[in-house]
């Protein structure tokens, strides 16, 4: 089942932090909002498996406005999830489905 988020509860542009089911799993997910669009990943670093969170929820930007992952300082791109340095430049975050109905944000299964 999808977690269930009102739009305006979404920072805009921000992030929140939601436990979501993906692929059966119980999983924290990443959501980030930015005008009209909406993406949604695993909160997990591809390259030690670690969550980027630096506390729970909370999470660093770069100066270029980039995710940084707060333990190997790994940076990725907020549109697609492409990591652009660090110790898995070259990888990718990995995405989660985000369905917007109306005021309504579906993520996850």
């Amino acid at each position: 089942m999808a977690t269930v988020l009102s739009l305006a509860s979404l920072p805009d542009p921000g992030f929140t932090e939601v436990p979501c089911v993906v692929e059966g799993e119980a999983e924290s997910v990443i959501v980030h909002r930015t005008g009209g669009s909406v993406h949604a990943w695993l909160n997990v670093c591809p390259h030690a498996g670690r969550r980027l969170d630096w506390a729970p929820g909370q999470f660093l930007l770069s100066q270029a406005g980039e995710l940084v992952c707060a333990v190997h300082g790994a940076s990725f791109r907020l549109d697609d999830g492409f990591s652009t340095a660090g110790p898995c430049a070259g990888s990718s975050l990995r995405a989660v489905p985000v369905t917007i109905a109306g005021d309504e944000v579906h993520v996850g299964e």
